[in-house]
């Protein structure tokens, strides 16, 4: 089967990794009972494929798994507000621009847990997606055990009874079975594409908006970090008073306004493709139109627009009256009966098929 490249594979540092190195892993990654997700993760992870119809086990996994995801998530959603909260309370015992500034954190760090908390009801969008095509499955599969029963069935009459009349009642209800498998089967298909796409929408449109919101917040922190006076004193001098209550309260509204009003089409981060990728993707897109709606015929015989070359049928008795009468008992090659059409176009069905 074609894969293309895995994102998993080792690949070389990015710009943003070689400008600014990643910190070591974390220790909360290691040393996990049972795995990384505890037990009850593991237990859903691994006996979710354990029951249920045959076709349906490796999606049924897979849902269960996105499960571990969302109780994850929000796991850190909740910790992430009480992480904001601790902060503003350690902060309130400093210095009044480290507990002004470390108060705002504390706003901005608990709308990112919010945030979080809204990205989990999104994600079940698409988690609820992708369980139904797993049901869709599953109703599917009856219809393939039933056909394969009765072709197992007739195999063994054929070899222990060939005489037997109950072959020909199987076959009958084979093809009947065949028949309810491929209406099965077509809508399995068609409602696997539509579900697939419609469930990956709902969740890169909701990573997206999430990823962009809490880029703006991060980039609003920064700012408020700048209202902190870092100049180093010398023991017994004192700082300046500080007076940027007003300037921190203008940042975090300015923040505020830039959540409230973002839109996905002011997003700032795009994904632009190269020429050959943009080139091969609308090639795939016109070739999935073509099938869809047919080719266009409608130019191919185009009428006649010059009327005066037209010669009614009467008026050719005098040109056959002057042809050898031997002609008219030859045989006719008609570019209808012969392998070359007009133009020498081949007309045989060993004719190359259109590449759709």
């Amino acid at each position: 089967m074609h894969r293309t490249y895995s994102m998993r594979a080792t690949r070389a540092p990015t710009a943003s990794q070689i400008q600014n190195p990643p910190p070591p892993p974390s220790s909360t990654k290691a040393h996990r009972f049972f795995g990384r997700g505890g037990i009850g993760h593991a237990l859903r992870r691994n006996t979710a494929g354990a029951f249920g119809p045959e076709l349906a086990k490796k999606l049924s996994q897979l849902v269960k798994m996105e499960k571990n995801v969302m109780r994850s998530l929000e796991t850190v959603a909740k910790e992430r507000m009480e992480v904001a909260q601790q902060l503003s309370l350690w902060g309130e015992g400093g210095d009044e621009d480290v507990s002004d500034v470390t108060d705002k954190l504390g706003v901005l760090l608990y709308e990112i847990g919010e945030l979080e908390d809204q990205y989990v009801d999104r994600y079940d969008q698409y988690r609820v997606t992708i369980k139904s095509i797993r049901n869709i499955e599953a109703s599917v599969q009856p219809s393939r055990d039933r056909k394969q029963k009765i072709t197992d069935q007739i195999a063994q009459l054929k070899y222990k009874e060939p005489n037997s009349p109950r072959i020909v009642v199987l076959e009958q209800e084979l093809v009947r079975a065949e028949a309810e498998s491929l209406v099965a089967e077509a809508q399995l298909s068609n409602i696997t594409r539509e579900k697939i796409k419609a469930a990956y929408t709902y969740q890169f449109d909701a990573l997206r908006e999430h990823c962009e919101k809490v880029a703006i917040i991060a980039g609003f922190g920064k700012h408020l970090l700048e209202l902190i006076d870092d100049t180093p004193v010398t023991p017994g001098e004192t700082r300046a008073a500080y007076d940027g209550y007003e300037a921190s309260k203008a940042i975090i509204q300015d923040c505020e306004d830039s959540l409230t009003n973002w839109v996905t089409q002011n997003a700032a981060v795009s994904a632009k493709l190269s020429t050959r990728a943009r080139t091969l993707s609308q090639r795939r897109r016109n070739n999935i139109k073509a099938r869809t709606e047919g080719h266009d015929l409608s130019g191919q015989d185009a009428p006649l627009n010059d009327r005066d070359s037209w010669v009614q049928a009467g008026q050719h008795k005098d040109e056959y009256e002057d042809e050898d009468e031997d002609d008219i008992d030859a045989p006719s090659h008609s570019i209808l009966d012969s392998e070359t059409g007009l133009n020498g176009e081949n007309r045989g069905r060993n004719q190359d098929p259109i590449l759709a």
